[in-house]
């Protein structure tokens, strides 16, 4: 079995991904990163990336290519402070799914070595 299928699938991820982004939406640091008026098409790629890379379908790839995350990010001055702020509204995410101790560790182990990889200004 997958983690993916071992957390929940779909439901865990939606759930997760929705409480990150209903925190991004009021957060003033994260929100101006964000070009959309509507948070939904970034929280389906979010989704669709997170899905996939736990093992479950690949419709991101198959939607989006390869994820680059560096270079979809590039774009935007991820700093320390972003970094702190989007981990914050994550782990509000991964409380609100109530993963098993070990389920919740694995996935913030990803995430925190992911969100330090991704920042790219110091400034």
């Amino acid at each position: 079995m997958s983690y993916y299928d071992e957390i929940g699938g779909e439901t865990t991820i939606r759930t997760i991904v929705g409480t990150f982004y209903a925190g991004v939406a009021e957060d003033e640091v994260l929100r101006p990163l964000y070009p959309e008026e509507d948070l939904e098409p970034a929280a389906e790629r979010f989704t669709l990336f997170l899905m996939q890379y736990w093992g479950g379908p690949t419709t991101y790839s198959e939607a989006r290519g390869h994820p680059r995350l560096r270079m979809r990010h590039a774009p935007f001055a991820v700093t320390p402070l972003t970094k702190e702020h989007w981990l914050k509204h994550f782990r509000a995410g991964l409380d609100a799914a109530q993963l098993t101790p070990e389920q919740d560790q694995q996935f913030w182990d990803y995430v925190t070595h992911a969100a330090q990889f991704m920042v790219n200004s110091f400034e």
